[in-house]
């Protein structure tokens, strides 16, 4: 008979919990749901790095994606040119960034680190756009550089590349969308 090994419980991360006890109960005053399932929730978060100078220098991949996997927790995919642009001397099926997809507890402890510990480390920072919101309940927005990170040693980063990020969500509306992010603290521009 083998002793039984008891798993450790797995922490929850603060804003999953937020939405379970806050934002759910909020969200169904205001937007008038009558059942739990139908409020609006984050499915995804999808992080993607375009470093157009991979196709000529490797070193520049290779450290986007140790940036990304340093970020993120999460080992990124390289994505490749569906197209030739000779402008950019970029050949189809060139390495030309990559990307990450985020979903459940990782996805949620990474909008607590990019709301809580990015965003205030923006130079000048006013908060994200209040317009870009795509109307499918998705919300997209980008940074410059990802050394406002604070998993990210400085003195390694070499190449600053920017990054965009893509918040999906299953709500209907923008306004559902906005109420959701606002809810979890995304610091939206004041108009």
């Amino acid at each position: 008979m083998g002793s039984a090994t008891a798993k450790a419980p797995v922490p929850v991360p603060k804003l999953a919990e937020r939405y379970r006890k806050e934002l759910v109960p909020a969200l169904m005053k205001q937007f008038g749901y009558t059942n739990r399932l139908a409020v609006p929730r984050v499915v995804k978060i999808v992080i993607n790095m375009g470093c157009g100078e991979a196709a000529h220098d490797a070193k520049v991949l290779e450290e986007a994606q140790r940036d990304l996997a340093r970020i993120t927790g999460q080992r990124p995919v390289v994505t490749r040119a569906k197209k030739a642009v000779s402008g950019f001397k970029i050949q189809e099926g060139d390495a030309v960034g990559c990307k990450v997809t985020l979903r459940r507890q990782r996805m949620y402890e990474f909008l607590e680190r990019l709301i809580c510990a990015a965003l205030p480390r923006i130079r000048d920072f006013r908060g994200v756009s209040a317009k870009a919101f795509d109307g499918r309940g998705g919300y997209s927005f980008g940074v410059r550089e990802q050394t406002i990170f604070p998993e990210l040693h400085l003195d390694e980063v070499h190449y600053a590349l920017g990054m965009d990020i893509v918040l999906v969500t299953n709500a209907k509306t923008p306004q559902e969308t906005r109420a959701l992010l606002e809810g979890f603290g995304m610091p939206f521009e004041k108009p």
